[in-house]
């Protein structure tokens, strides 16, 4: 990977995954815009999908300050984001607003994760964009009216939900294993694990990390109440 600077693997690794994912957001909104049924919702899920397309780019620009090539600090996370898509394949107008607002929401814990343990200035650009982490209300308010007009679809979409949480756990478990300078950098971050790369097997690293993304889960609870959903 072309470097000029000195920043720590993990790091790189860190920004490369939260700008493929920011990508790989703004080109999912984009075609739920496109599939919206009403011109509000168009116009409003076609903001957040701008709004990706800024955060990515003010990734890009992190990763280039720092002298990595941003498309090879991108590219192993690839094909894991294109498992994810396919795996969570939603099959109807709700089922698309419900995976907005959960993805949005596990990707807004995890950034708050990152923010603890980042360098100054990566931390101020990740609370950069959580400070718009309130902008997907009004998919919430969707479900809830959708749900009004069909009440038998939460059942449903409360198990859609949380087939959303678990695929996304799962994807990051193998991001984690499969980027181990990652992995020790997220377990630093959690004060459980190693995370100096002085455990070769790595078994404590990723420990540590399960054990972080499973506290991701805390939020969902809420997600759903503001849904209208319940476990």
């Amino acid at each position: 990977m072309t470097t000029g600077s000195s920043v720590e693997p993990g790091v790189i690794d860190l920004l490369g995954f939260l700008a493929c994912a920011e990508l790989d957001a703004f080109f999912r909104l984009a075609d739920d815009a496109a599939a919206a049924p009403t011109l509000r919702a168009k116009g409003r899920l076609a903001a957040l999908a701008a709004a990706e397309q800024e955060h990515y780019q003010e990734i890009r620009s992190r990763l280039a300050d720092l002298g990595v090539d941003p498309e090879e600090a991108m590219a192993p996370f690839v094909d894991v984001l294109d498992r994810w898509r396919t795996r969570t394949r939603p099959q109807s107008w709700t089922e698309r607003l419900v995976k907005v607002y959960v993805a949005d929401g596990i990707a807004g814990d995890f950034y708050a994760k990152v923010a603890a343990f980042a360098d100054d200035e990566t931390r101020a650009l990740v609370e950069g964009v959580l400070s718009e982490a309130g902008r997907a209300d009004f998919v919430a308010a969707a479900v809830r009216e959708a749900l009004e007009e069909d009440p038998k679809a939460a059942g449903r979409l409360a198990l859609w939900a949380r087939r959303l949480v678990g695929e996304a756990l799962s994807q990051a478990q193998e991001v984690a294993v499969d980027r181990p300078a990652l992995a020790a950098l997220l377990a630093r971050g959690t004060g459980q694990g190693a995370g100096d790369g002085t455990d070769p097997s790595g078994v404590g690293d990723l420990a540590a990390v399960s054990r972080m993304f499973a506290s991701l889960t805390e939020g969902h609870t809420g997600r759903l109440r503001a849904m209208g959903l319940t476990e």
